[in-house]
């Protein structure tokens, strides 16, 4: 398939969403290819708390434990998944959530046993997403992995995956024409705080390898990274701006460009 837009929305602009949702209708109607990545890791910290169940994190990973992982599977493939499914079919559009469990669409393996069920991805299987592509479906998928590689026997089906590799590794199984990245910030920032319009990959790696990039930024840039192919186009925009997504699509969206 051509054409495909991989968008990626950031738990942390769940509140200013409207208008991303209405950008998604209009460009399905469009007749765009979408395929969704959400996050919602302070959803499911805001659940965790109600709970009782404590949380921490590591490097920006969080740690989980069986009880955690329970946690974070109802939370990202019910609630969060469903929130924006009801809210893209409310406006008009035609959306289907999944996770990557769902036709096995993302396996993964135990990334480090002292980060309990956190995985790295091992495979993606893009048949599903093609399918409803197909069928003119917005698949919207929720971070969570197949645990099919080197799994013992008593330990869970389901392992919990960080959003933003589970992106790049979607766009690159796709070979998506975009990639972009709705987040909270204005994009990638040289060393005085200012916005880099666009970057090449051998300076967007020389931002990460001298530290000025750090943080959740980085696998946001390791994953544009992972998309690039042929003349794909990578972005990582502020998706707190009003209609951020069309504007990006219209060359307007401000944000960060990184091309191959």
């Amino acid at each position: 398939m051509k054409d495909i837009i991989v968008v990626k929305i950031g738990g942390s602009i769940f509140d200013n969403r409207d208008t991303t949702i209405e950008d998604l209708v209009s460009l399905q109607k469009q007749g765009e290819s979408l395929v969704v990545v959400h996050g919602g890791a302070s959803v499911v910290t805001e659940w965790l708390m109600r709970l009782g169940v404590s949380t921490r994190f590591v490097q920006g990973e969080r740690v989980t434990d069986a009880p955690t992982l329970d946690v974070v599977t109802a939370v990202l493939a019910g609630l969060v998944n469903k929130e924006l499914v009801a809210a893209i079919n409310r406006r008009g559009g035609q959306a289907v959530g999944i996770s990557g469990v769902d036709g096995a669409l993302i396996q993964s393996r135990m990334k480090d046993r002292e980060m309990g069920y956190v995985g790295t991805v091992v495979k993606v299987n893009p048949a599903p997403l093609e399918a409803l592509l197909k069928a003119n479906f917005i698949p919207v998928v929720a971070p969570l992995s197949l645990y099919s590689v080197d799994k013992p026997d008593d330990d869970p089906p389901i392992i919990n995956v960080n959003g933003d590799p589970v992106t790049g590794e979607i766009a690159a199984a796709l070979g998506a024409e975009r990639l972009i990245f709705l987040t909270d910030v204005a994009g990638v920032c040289d060393e005085s705080g200012r916005v880099m319009p666009r970057l090449s990959v051998g300076e967007a790696e020389a931002l990460m390898a001298s530290g000025v990039a750090s943080g959740g930024m980085i696998p946001k840039i390791s994953a544009c990274l992972r998309a690039l192919t042929g003349n794909s186009i990578t972005s990582i925009i502020d998706g707190r701006q009003s209609h951020a997504l069309i504007k990006e699509m219209e060359s307007q969206g401000g944000g960060t460009t990184i091309y191959k």
